[in-house]
This record gives structure tokens, C-alpha cells and sequence, in this order.
């Protein structure tokens, strides 16, 4: 049995595959939430009505999604580069650090900016640690050859430890009663909500034309040419002109520096200061979320509302039926490792020896 490459994908093939890969992740769910004595069609049907079914439900799924978008997009981004970012939750928390550092520890130094430059330099300085996080990988990986998978793997975990140590040290909060937490950032630094009565913020609309502007780029600009072509065949690339180095450092930069907005925006629009437990995995997630919309900057929305959803419609789903609310991790596993198998059928189709 081989596999052979199709001399073009139809538009049937790769609806009948995507439809299959829904209905695998559907059945392999329905499995598990079986074994764990529950119906299957309620189970469901909580999951759904949890994460869309109410306004309380979409506002709750979006606002869970804003940090998915700009973690996916960090990772969609890079990966088209073939520079492989497994460090954006390390970028999450560096930006959000930065914000705080800028937005939260400003008042009383002397510098009393206004608000409104306030904000966007608080915007740069997370964006910008983001950014110096993954050169070092970055730049290690172009001249020395070190795999980035490990660096930045690796730099995750002294990032969260740095963060430990920061908040309980210089950047605790003394009015916290002992809570290792940072300052909060000063008033008016917060995002605005986008729905009364809810914590959906602002940040939603800068995660979505963000994707739409990456796409615009990948698309239209030379930018776009280079980290495809680069992507495609690095040394090929080279032979054509294209300044593979840079392009990678480049790609880099815009990938940390989003994760690093992600942190920001978080912390601007959700809970207002910085602690350890912000994140439940963000930044992997990110990756998850990445391979879902194929490294498609606007598929990246569309995958982080669907996981969002079934992350926030799980727990509701948990309390009300007493099904475990990991069946979600499940649910975003098996739908990403049945997409992987779903694209490459559509791509290759498989031929019998003999």
C-alpha cells in the first residue's frame, strides 16, 4: 500500500474529507462519553447549548477565544516559515509581564504619561518582549542549525519561572494579602467591553482585523512571498534570491510579537493584572488552533471560536451531567488529528501493490 499524490484536490474531496473527519471526531467523543455512563445526545446537547446557546454562552465563548486568536495566529504564522514556535505561551506571559511592567509599575516613577500614550507604548513593550523571545531561537536556528522545537520549548518553562519569581518579588502587589500577584495597571488602561454586563472586551476586534491584515500580507505582500517561498523550500528559496535569514528572523518577530499582544490583551481586558495561573495552556493551544485552520490567518478565527465554544460549553456540560470536563481535550484532539488525516487524503489518495 502506497500513497499517491493527486494531480488536483476537487472541491468534493476536500468537503467529503472535512465532513468525514467532523463525524470520526463526533463518534470517538460519543465513545468516551458513553464508557462514562452519560447519554450521548445530552451530552451534546449541553456542549452546545453551553458554548453558543445563550448570549451569556457567546460571550463567555468569545471572550475565551481573543487570546486563542492571537496565540494561532503567532503560531500560523511561523510554521508557514517552517520555523517551528512552541514557545508562544512563554510570549504570552513575557508581553503580559512587559504590560504590566509598563501599564501597572509606571505610576510614581516620575514619568506621568498620558493615558493615550500610555497605551499603545504598554501595546510596543509587550509586543516587543515577545519578539526579542523568539529571536534568540530564531537566529540560532538560521546560523547555528539548533532546533527551535527544543529552544523555545524550553524557554516556556524559564519564562513562568522568571514570572514566579517577579511576583513574588519586585512586582508583587502589597494590597494582594499575600497572593502572588502583580500590580494592577492603572485606570483607563483597560479595554472597553463590547457587550454590557459581560467581560467581552475590545480586544475580539484588534485579534480579528489583526487576522485579516496577516492575511493581506501573506497574500498580496512580498513579505508573503518570501515566508511562503521559504516555507516551501528553503534552499530552493535561497537559490532564488530570497533572503532566507532574514525572513526567518522577520517571521520570528511578527510571531512573538503577536503572542506577546496576546498577553497584553489579556491582561488589559480580562483580570487587569498578571499572575501565574492566567494562562491554561494558551499558548498551546495556539498550536492546536493553528493546524485546525491549515496556517489560514482568518481560519485561525473561525478554529479558536470552535474550540472556545467546546472549552467553555465542556464545563457547563460537566457541572450539569457530571461527564469529566477534559471529554473537551479530547474533542479538540481527536478533531485536529482527524483533520491531518482528512487533508492528506484529499491531497494523496492511497493505492494497493499488485
Amino acid at each position: 500500500m502506497r500513497l499517491e499524490r493527486r494531480t488536483r484536490s476537487s472541491p468534493l474531496a476536500i468537503a467529503a474529507a472535512s465532513l468525514g473527519a467532523v463525524v470520526f471526531t463526533l463518534l470517538v467523543s460519543a465513545v468516551l462519553v458513553a464508557a462514562a455512563g452519560a447519554p450521548v445526545g445530552r451530552t451534546y446537547a449541553l456542549l452546545l447549548q453551553g458554548g453558543f446557546g445563550s448570549v451569556f454562552a457567546w460571550s463567555e465563548t468569545l471572550t475565551r477565544a481573543v487570546p486563542l486568536i492571537f496565540t494561532g495566529l503567532a503560531a500560523a504564522v511561523a510554521f508557514r516559515a517552517r520555523l517551528f514556535n512552541i514557545g508562544a505561551e512563554g510570549q504570552l506571559y513575557a508581553g503580559a509581564l512587559a504590560a504590566v511592567a509598563v501599564g501597572g509599575m509606571h505610576d510614581g516613577s516620575g514619568l506621568d504619561w498620558p493615558i493615550w500614550l500610555l497605551f499603545p507604548a504598554m501595546l510596543a513593550a509587550a509586543a516587543l518582549a515577545g519578539a526579542l523571545l523568539l529571536l534568540g531561537p530564531a537566529l540560532m536556528k538560521s546560523r547555528l542549525g539548533v532546533d527551535e522545537v527544543v529552544t523555545t520549548l524550553l524557554l516556556n518553562f524559564i519564562v513562568l519561572l522568571g514570572v514566579s519569581a517577579l511576583l513574588d518579588g519586585p512586582m508583587k502587589d502589597p494590597t494582594a494579602m499575600g497572593w502572588p500577584q502583580s500590580v494592577a495597571l492603572q485606570d483607563g488602561l483597560s479595554l472597553s467591553q463590547l457587550w454590557p454586563q459581560t467581560r467581552l472586551h475590545t480586544g475580539l476586534i484588534g485579534g480579528c482585523a489583526l487576522a485579516a491584515g496577516l492575511w493581506l500580507v501573506l497574500k498580496r505582500a512580498r513579505l508573503g512571498f518570501d515566508i511562503r517561498a521559504v516555507g516551501a523550500n528553503s534552499r530552493a528559496a535561497a537559490f532564488a534570491g530570497v533572503p532566507v535569514t532574514r525572513t526567518v528572523v522577520l517571521v520570528a518577530m511578527l510571531s512573538g510579537a503577536l503572542a506577546g499582544l496576546g498577553g497584553a490583551v489579556e491582561v488589559a481586558g480580562r483580570t487587569g493584572y498578571l499572575t501565574l495561573d492566567m494562562s491554561p495552556g494558551y499558548g498551546y493551544t495556539g498550536i492546536v488552533i493553528a493546524m485546525l485552520a491549515a496556517l489560514h490567518p482568518l481560519g485561525v478565527v473561525a478554529a479558536a471560536v470552535f474550540t472556545a465554544g467546546v472549552l467553555v460549553g465542556a464545563d457547563s456540560m460537566s457541572r450539569a451531567i457530571g461527564v469529566p470536563s477534559s471529554i473537551a481535550d479530547v474533542i479538540v484532539a481527536t478533531s485536529l488529528l482527524a483533520v491531518l488525516v482528512a487533508s492528506l487524503l484529499a491531497q494523496y489518495r492511497i493505492r494497493l501493490k499488485g
